[in-house]
């Protein structure tokens, strides 16, 4: 009997942590190693990274550490939008987009 509760209680626990909804911009998550990151932090990771490399440097993309002092926030978000060069489009869209912007156009 007191397994049964156990695992009910632990059942109950997963389902509601699974119901937390829409995250707002200012919500943090944790990423694999336990560190908090910011969503735009998140967004970068799936989306981003592939090319521009996890810690900004570069790749098949460009270094992005310092994006922020070549670029404003409408002109990053519009290459984010719009793609440029050998970027595509569309790659992040809407909210995600701005949100992702906020955060490179503070990369001086």
């Amino acid at each position: 009997m007191k397994k049964w509760i156990i695992m009910l209680l632990v059942g109950v626990a997963l389902v509601l942590s699974a119901c937390g909804g829409n995250e707002s911009a200012s919500d943090q998550a944790k990423d694999s190693g336990g560190d908090t990151i910011t969503k735009a932090e998140e967004v970068f990771q799936n989306n981003c990274a592939y090319c521009h490399g996890s810690d900004l440097s570069g790749g098949a993309g460009p270094d992005l550490t310092e994006v922020g002092s070549r670029y404003s926030k409408e002109e990053i978000t519009e290459i984010i939008i719009n793609g440029k060069g050998a970027m595509p489009a569309g790659l992040v869209e809407g909210e995600n987009a701005d949100i992702l912007a906020s955060w490179l156009e503070k990369k001086k």
